[in-house]
């Protein structure tokens, strides 16, 4: 029996999806004063993501969540079409390891 290199790429993807990881995201567009932190702690919660949801002074939003990559992925998604009454332009994301330092998903209510 030997290694099937097609199968294997495939199942690296997988595991890599699976993995636990950071995700820094920065909301950019009509993202204030339309729910949008309380969009994403209802979403990240459904989620079973950890982490955190602030606005900024510069009018963006910041969100900071640790889980599984394919979660935070699918959170990513959900970032960019935001509530109703948002105009997200784009998400600026970084992407980081693992930390553990979050427990539950909160907003906080001032930021940078």
């Amino acid at each position: 029996m030997g290694l099937d290199l097609r199968a294997e790429p495939a199942r690296l993807l997988l595991e890599m999806d699976s993995q636990k990881a950071s995700l820094k995201a920065r909301v950019i567009g009509r993202v204030q004063g339309v729910g949008f932190r309380f969009f994403t702690e209802r979403v990240a919660e459904e989620m079973g993501v950890s982490g955190y949801v602030m606005n900024c002074t510069d009018g963006s939003v910041e969100v900071m969540a640790e889980g599984e990559r394919n979660t935070l992925q699918e959170l990513l998604w959900q970032l960019n079409q935001g509530p109703r009454g948002a105009r997200v332009e784009r998400v600026e994301e970084t992407w980081g390891p693992h930390t553990g330092r979050f427990s539950g998903f909160a907003v906080r209510f001032f930021g940078g």
